[in-house]
């Protein structure tokens, strides 16, 4: 079954499509290389916690320098301190810093005395050179104030550091000696034992226990670090501030009180000619043995021109080229936009192929044939905009990722909503992984590789067990206060629930969200041929309307808004609590999980109002119709209440749409794109959140963005003369290109044919075509007639 104007495109304009092409974009020839548009470094500072260091796509080992000040992602362009060079990270999250287990650290000993080198975090800090930091694709330099240099580059499992030391003598005028210690630590110092050993070759290997950034349990992790260029002199272990050649092993705990232990391993050298010493660090979560295969499997020793070691230059040059094969997927002739909006515009891509991790091969917890990925940090964040943007550009490993998610569920026994560190990670709202299901079952998503296919029967299973069963702990998975939800049909506020537990709070954002979620439930049903379910589902997607109060009105600092109308947290009884519709905005203060839990999660009743994807046109009737509905929107965007850092706000931005306003859509993103969202160090208004902002600002400087869970992109003025998207399943090439100039849609053309909607679906990817955009600098009447407005209000899209 097909959207009805699609098939009727389809069947148009099949051979008009053939003679119609794109422009050969000057960009898309031999000589482009999308890697020159890669700033790794936007977004590490201000909060944007992008990962700034080396790493393949969707890579386990991510080297980089950690620092002692905005540290959640290791390195930050905020001047702090480095206290060290680990392997792995997550990017973009928010809280506790996450990862940067087991760190290096290179300097010289004051009179070449071992115990005159500062061993502990706090005593090794030191400045680097700010003009220093070097990061491209798959590479990452910097130079410390005392001339000591690292890079970096890494393979799937192992990072591979070049520590340059310049030459340095003594008081005495005799030569210092490098040494290069071990932390058996992380970046949360979140351990709770460790071990270390060092042998006579310099190989040291162990692993320890640490506690995940934003979940429970905990998580083993092992390495494998060799060394090469230089003669070892001596080693040994150190505790706190002191260390001894003896004994070459040591087990640790975590201390005691708030006396955090530190402890790990050392290596001194003889200083090489060349002033280099190579460390190469393998990881694994299965054991210390297989972080030295890895190791060995992933950067053997070859010969170079400076002897046996290992080539450095070649296992950069392969992390490049595994960057520009995943960007070479899009195409950009800029015309006469500014070129840091290419800059952007890649950078973001890249960005959104960080994470989630692949970890195949790498998980102890259940053996299985099928692919592991992990740091889906969390769904929440990335459904919305950052998994539906690898629909386009990536299929073959959204595939994967999906196949993982359910393989999860097979053996765990549900979805994950939030995962890190083979650990379970806290919900945020509604059980989101069913909504990242529905988009790619409506958007037909599949793989070019073989043996890669996804089980829609298993992922319905999933997301029905997700609907009707409660777990123990729902905290970390599936959805709490079912038998509420099921009876009241809605999520009460102080709800008496004992079958299961958690954050006893969000009563009005887990109603809107749980209210979705039976939607694209029932859009799978729906779709596999399950019609009693899908009346069933599609029933309870209804719920949302049940937490609406007429009479509630917004009062900001005693001035009233003139709106009366909100979502309001019911009792059990069916009696009425209150929120005020400010709370938790801007205006007011932010709400969590553990900081301020309201009814609401991270955001206020003034942004959660518009959260209802599935039926806009009832929530604009309700409202009081689309002039109405337009205030609300408007006041939402200019009072201060909306954060666009934050996920909620994102569809909000694009919902006039639905009000036959597309224009004011189209205007307003281009009023946050590039001024909230740029190339600079703090050029991101909130954490990147594995690639949601990245994904956001990709999207709109395409011109497109999705209702994710439906088949449906809303069509915005692009910034770009021409994009070509080549599907790696099909072959086929999607070119939007644009003519004049300004923030509006004046007409579109779709393969020749004048095309009035103002939304477009999936299959424009799947089949290639062209999608061509006048752009205004005025608001004109395309897209407003009803006939064009996007499906709502129980129309699910299915897909061919």
């Amino acid at each position: 079954m097909v959207l009805p104007i699609w098939s009727e495109l389809v069947v148009a304009t099949l051979v008009l499509f053939s003679l119609i092409t794109c422009q050969v974009s000057p960009f898309s020839n031999i000589t482009f290389d999308p890697l020159q548009y890669v700033n790794q470094l936007i977004g590490t500072d201000n909060g944007g916690n992008v990962f700034a260091g080396a790493t393949l796509p969707y890579g386990m080992a991510k080297a980089v320098a950690d620092v002692d000040g905005q540290n959640t992602a290791g390195f930050s362009t905020d001047n702090s301190n480095v206290i060290g060079f680990s392997h792995m990270h997550d990017s973009g999250t928010g809280g506790n810093p996450s990862l940067g287990n087991f760190p290096l650290f290179p300097q010289y000993c004051p009179r070449d005395e071992v115990n005159n080198c500062n061993f502990p975090k706090g005593t090794r800090a030191t400045k680097y050179k700010s003009d220093s930091v070097v990061a491209t694709p798959g590479y990452f330099k910097i130079e410390l104030v005392n001339g000591i240099k690292a890079e970096m580059t890494v393979t799937e499992h192992t990072a591979l550091y070049h520590f340059g030391f310049p030459p340095a003598t003594s008081s005495n005028g005799s030569s210092l000696s490098p040494l290069i210690l071990l932390d058996l630590t992380d970046l949360n110092a979140s351990r709770q034992n460790a071990t270390v050993s060092i042998d006579k070759n310099g190989r040291i290997k162990g692993n320890g226990t640490f506690i995940p950034s934003f979940g429970s349990g905990s998580f083993v992790l092992h390495f494998c670090a060799d060394f090469q260029g230089a003669r070892i002199k001596d080693y040994g272990i150190w505790v706190n501030n002191r260390a001894g050649s003896e004994p070459k092993n040591i087990f640790v705990t975590r201390g005691i009180n708030l006396f955090y232990l530190e402890a790990g391993g050392w290596i001194q050298f003889e200083r090489p000619s060349s002033g280099v010493i190579s460390t190469r660090v393998g990881v694994s979560f299965i054991s210390a043995d297989q972080a030295c295969q890895n190791a060995e499997r992933e950067i053997p020793d070859t010969a170079t021109t400076a002897g046996e070691g290992w080539d450095f230059s070649s296992v950069k040059k392969a992390a490049e080229n595994a960057w520009r094969e995943k960007l070479s997927v899009i195409t950009v002739d800029a015309g006469r936009a500014d070129k840091s909006l290419v800059t952007n515009f890649y950078s973001a891509i890249y960005r959104t192929m960080m994470s989630p991790q692949n970890y195949t091969g790498e998980n102890p917890l259940w053996q299985s044939g099928e692919p592991y990925f992990d740091s889906f940090y969390c769904i929440w964040d990335a459904f919305r905009s950052q998994l539906p943007f690898l629909t386009l550009v990536d299929p073959n490993t959204l595939t994967s990722m999906i196949r993982s998610l359910l393989d999860t569920y097979k053996h765990i026994g549900w979805l994950p909503d939030c995962r890190m560190s083979l650990c379970k990670g806290f919900t945020q709202g509604g059980s989101n992984a069913d909504v990242v299901l529905a988009d790619a079952f409506v958007k037909n998503l599949t793989s070019s590789l073989p043996n890669n296919k996804i089980n829609w029967e298993l992922a319905y299973e999933a997301v029905l067990n997700d609907a009707e069963n409660e777990p123990l702990d729902w905290s970390v998975e599936g959805r709490g206060g079912l038998m509420s939800w099921k009876s009241l049909d809605y999520i009460p506020y102080l709800d008496y629930d004992y079958l299961g537990f958690g954050t006893n709070s969000r009563s009005v954002s887990r109603t809107l969200e749980y209210s979705y979620d039976d939607f694209c439930l029932a859009t799978l049903a729906k779709g596999l041929g399950k019609n009693d379910a899908y009346q069933k589902y599609m029933a309870r997607s209804a719920n949302w309307k049940n937490l609406w109060k007429e009479d509630t009105r917004s009062v900001i600092n005693g001035t009233d808004t003139g709106f009366s109308g909100f979502f309001q947290p019911k009792y059990l009884n069916g009696t009425w609590g209150f929120q005020d519709p400010n709370k938790c905005s801007p205006l007011d203060g932010f709400c969590s999980l553990t900081s301020n839990p309201q009814e609401t999660f991270e955001d206020s009743i003034w942004e959660y109002q518009f959260y209802v994807p599935h039926d806009v046109p009832g929530l604009i009737t309700l409202l009081g119709g689309p002039d109405i509905f337009i205030k609300r929107l408007q006041f939402l965007h200019r009072s201060g209440l909306t954060d666009i850092g934050n996920e909620p706000s994102f569809l909000t931005a694009f919902l006039y749409h639905y009000a036959g306003r597309p224009g004011m859509s189209s205007h307003l993103v281009h009023q946050y794109v590039p001024s909230y969202f740029n190339t600079t160090t703090k050029g991101l208004p909130g954490n990147d959140d594995t690639g949601a902002m990245a994904s956001f600002t990709a999207f709109i400087l395409l011109g497109l963005f999705p209702n994710p869970g439906q088949n449906i992109y809303f069509i915005t003025a692009p910034y770009f003369k021409e994009v070509n998207i080549t599907n790696l399943v099909t072959g086929k090439i999607a070119c939007i290109s644009t003519k004049g100039n300004g923030t509006y849609v004046d007409s579109v053309k779709l393969n020749g044919l004048a095309y009035t909607r103002n939304w477009i679906a999936h299959e424009f990817f799947n089949a290639g075509g062209v999608l061509e955009v006048t752009l205004s600098s005025t608001e004109g009447s395309w897209g407003q007639a009803a006939v064009d407005l996007p499906p709502g209000g129980g129309a699910v899209g299915m897909r061919l």
